[in-house]
């Protein structure tokens, strides 16, 4: 008896499979050669690494700059990187076993998790370096207003560390008591967001809009504003 049409549209589907994968993960490849930034999210720790097109397809040849061990201690077992997958960046051991797999999580950002130590990010050198510039950016004296434009706090972002992702944080005296009852301690800069967080854990993002202010998200009629110091 015959194989149903359903059927035979599945085995089609899966003949033109491999060639459509092979072709996806080939595109990946390219992207992927060239000078990347391995680190931490908030970026206080950070390893260059150059990936190359040579070698076989599922161990490619990398370098890792010298200072990434004593950065980043795992990147000592990174002795080659590969694609697995549709969209999984490897990092993996001379035995092929995977150190760190990486997925993108937005154009020219992918994230890896490791057991035990948390969320490294890994991007293009030169996006990586342009984040570092704004980060220095940010740091100094802060106003933060209501949408009506009222202000109703002052507060410094600092470079000092707090932990291994965030910097302090001060509030200025004679705050509004709903931001002192927040209480920011400590900041980053993620993914083009100001994150500030409290010493309870709490977090307030703040996203910049076509006007050069820092919006609370989401966004309310009378929503907070960041400015650089006024």
């Amino acid at each position: 008896m015959g194989l149903h049409r359903p059927a035979v549209a599945l085995l089609a589907l899966l003949a033109l499979a491999p060639p459509a994968l092979a072709q996806q993960q080939d595109a990946l490849k390219k992207e992927m050669v060239g000078q990347w930034e391995l680190s931490t999210t908030e970026r206080s720790k950070t390893c260059v690494m150059t990936m190359k097109n040579e070698g076989a397809s599922q161990a490619l040849k990398l370098e890792l700059e010298p200072s990434c061990a004593a950065a980043l201690p795992f990147t000592k077992d990174i002795a080659a990187w590969s694609i697995k997958g549709l969209d999984i960046v490897r990092m993996q051991d001379a035995s092929g076993q995977p150190v760190i797999d990486f997925t993108e999580v937005e154009s020219g950002i992918f994230e890896g998790l490791r057991q035990g130590e948390g969320v490294y990010i890994l991007q293009n050198l030169a996006a990586a370096r342009s984040l570092a510039r704004s980060m220095d950016q940010m740091i100094g004296d802060w106003q933060m207003v209501r949408g009506n434009g009222r202000p109703i706090c002052g507060l410094t972002l600092t470079n000092t560390e707090a932990t291994a992702d965030n910097f302090q944080v001060f509030l200025k005296p004679k705050c509004d008591p709903a931001v002192a009852a927040f209480g920011p301690a400590q900041w980053r800069l993620e993914r083009g967001q100001i994150i500030l967080m409290s010493k309870a854990g709490d977090t307030w993002q703040f996203e910049a809009d076509d006007n050069a202010q820092w919006r609370r998200v989401p966004d309310t009629a009378d929503g907070l504003i960041m400015l650089r110091g006024q």
